[in-house]
Parts: structure tokens; C-alpha cells; sequence
């Protein structure tokens, strides 16, 4: 967990960002009553030792633009029961409470984790890495070797013009395997 300062001009602003890795699960288009429509999905983060992973659920809104292309793009593979591994970046933390309607805990009060979805890093689907975010501290000629391979392969797999809103792929399809 990291907490990053951004002071303005009139007044200070504090982010408190959470970084990890976890699973995406239950993507799905959310339309309100009252307000616009928005994606959503849950990640499950993996925490604790790597010989006993334990896992903590966060409800995400997705907020940032490139981030809602890639996980609409994961949304098949979701689906097919493909195990889809995200690193991420989620903002502005806060708990919901709600009342079980089903199962053993019928009644009994629970507490969801929310968050919104501001970054995606990388992206495996059963493994495989299909998606690396370019680097943002591209600093000194290695850095731009780096950038310049990640653009090359995202130009050939088609990334680049997916986070452009110019294709409507999905990471599943024959060409990423």
C-alpha cells in the first residue's frame, strides 16, 4: 500500500493508492437508476506468504479510461473460466455493508471492500502474458529501448489500437495464443 502527497495551489490532497496483483472476476456493465452507466469488477488480491496465498475481494468501479478497455477485453476470457492474473492500482478505498439474502449466512450482515480500478500494469491469461503497460519512468536510453519493444509488440498484437478505442478484440481471441 502506498500513500502518494499531491499538494494544489489552495488546499493538499492525500491519495492513498493500493497496488497488487489479483484475479479479475465478475466483470459487468452497472446502470443505475439515478446516473450514468459504468464497469465494474471484482479482483481478488493475493496476500500473505506465496506457500499460503490468502485472498482479499475488492469491488471495483473502474475508473480510468485505458484500464475499462483492457478489462472489457478480459471480459470473454472471465467468462470461459480463464484464470485472468492483473497486476493493478486501486483509489479511494471505502467499505458497504449489506445483508445476506441467501446461503448460511442468510441475514447476517456483511462488509464489501469497494474501490475504483485506476490502473492496470500487466495482464496474464492462464500464464501467459498478453499485456505490459509502458513504462512511466522512462528515464535514460534502456528505458527508451523498452518503450520502443513494448510499442512494437502492442502494435503487432493490436494493444496499441485497442487502448485507442479503435478495436474491439478481446484477449482471447486465436491471435494472442
Amino acid at each position: 500500500m502506498t500513500v502518494t502527497t499531491h499538494p494544489s495551489a489552495n488546499t493538499g490532497f492525500f491519495d492513498l493508492h493500493i497496488t497488487g496483483l489479483g484475479y479479475l472476476n465478475r466483470i459487468r456493465e452497472v446502470k443505475p437508476k439515478r446516473g450514468d452507466a459504468f464497469w465494474a469488477c471484482d479482483i481478488a488480491a493475493l496476500n500473505g506468504p506465496a506457500d499460503d496465498v490468502g485472498y482479499t475481494r475488492f469491488d471495483c468501479r473502474i475508473s480510468g479510461r485505458d484500464a475499462e478497455a483492457l478489462v472489457k477485453r478480459c471480459r470473454q476470457a472471465v467468462y470461459q473460466g480463464r484464470k485472468v492474473l492483473v497486476g493493478f492500482k486501486l483509489g479511494d478505498l471505502w467499505t458497504d455493508t449489506f445483508v445476506y439474502s441467501k446461503g448460511d449466512k442468510a441475514g447476517q450482515t456483511g462488509v464489501s471492500l469497494k474501490a475504483r480500478l485506476l490502473f492496470i500494469s500487466w495482464i496474464k491469461v492462464n500464464g501467459e502474458m498478453v499485456y505490459q503497460a509502458h513504462r512511466r519512468d522512462e528515464q535514460g536510453a534502456g528505458n527508451d529501448r523498452s518503450a520502443a519493444s513494448a510499442e512494437q509488440s502492442e502494435a503487432g498484437n493490436g494493444y496499441a489500437a485497442a487502448l485507442s478505442g479503435e478495436a474491439a478484440g478481446s484477449f482471447d481471441s486465436p491471435a494472442m495464443h
